[in-house]
């Protein structure tokens, strides 16, 4: 069972690709910045093994739609998961969220009524300050990089992705996070994305996070070099409920970094 997009649905925020492998209980996965759903396609076959799991790219992001002047920010993300879990008729799923899904599926679960079963927290943007040095300035000058020649913003691209970066990755995973966002509609969205970014959307639901409905297991890249550990600390501290685990020598992307030791990890949280 291998990761594919081969179904699409209608969402106020544009179209949306997605697909389903497995049989078993429904697990949603969510995926972040400036990644897509073929993040974690390392885990998918494993996953399937015991769950039906779920998985799209988000408006705006891989081979969903990319419109113009279309709203992407946080806000729609998570009215846009909290859509897709009735569109596909799941109650209560296990999710897993990563980077920006983390604050796309909490605002589903605390501003949207969205019922999980459990909720994996991998190295995710939750809380207050969020965005690199280099995030704000691309943000305060959106024109600017949007008027880039296209090998200057492929190069731009890479090495962005290539910073979340500890241990190496496969030269075609990296190609295929790449891609999506070298087409036209592509090189627009990736710099919208910049541009409405705002710390109001997790402010909103950080002083919720003790009104959590499941259990919660918080797994960090201890080497993360885009969000440092401490900040998953400081998460823990307000979901003190929660479970937490690191994973030494691993930077941003876990599920490409050490697919199998994430899969370690979640079986137990997952499987009970």
């Amino acid at each position: 069972m291998t990761w594919k997009l081969d179904q699409s649905t209608a969402t106020s925020a544009g179209t949306v690709a997605w697909g389903q492998a497995g049989s078993g209980p429904p697990l949603v996965l969510a995926h972040g910045w400036p990644w897509s759903s073929y993040s974690w396609h390392r885990l998918i076959p494993t996953l399937a093994q015991k769950f039906t799991v779920y998985w799209y790219d988000m408006p705006g992001y891989g081979q969903s739609e990319k419109g113009a002047d279309q709203r992407t920010g946080l806000d729609v993300q998570g009215e846009t998961f909290a859509f897709m879990l009735k569109h596909w008729s799941l109650d209560s799923p296990r999710v897993i969220a990563h980077d920006f899904g983390g604050a796309t599926t909490l605002r589903a679960h605390l501003l949207h009524d969205s019922n999980f079963d459990r909720l994996v927290l991998m190295n995710v943007v939750a809380m207050r300050p969020w965005g690199s040095a280099f995030f704000d300035h691309v943000g305060r000058h959106v024109d600017a990089f949007t008027g880039l020649p296209p090998h200057i913003h492929a190069a731009v691209v890479r090495a962005y992705i290539q910073g979340a970066l500890i241990s190496d990755i496969a030269p075609k995973d990296v190609e295929a996070l790449v891609a999506p966002w070298l087409t036209e509609d592509g090189r627009i969205s990736f710099y919208r994305q910049f541009a409405q970014a705002d710390e109001r959307y997790t402010a909103e639901v950080e002083p919720v996070f003790s009104k959590m409905r499941c259990p919660v297991q918080i797994l960090w890249g201890a080497d993360d070099p885009w969000i440092p550990v401490d900040r998953g600390h400081a998460l823990h501290d307000l979901m003190p409920d929660a479970g937490f685990a690191t994973l030494a020598g691993v930077g941003h992307l876990p599920q490409l970094e050490a697919s199998d030791r994430v899969l370690s990890a979640l079986a137990a949280f997952l499987d009970h």
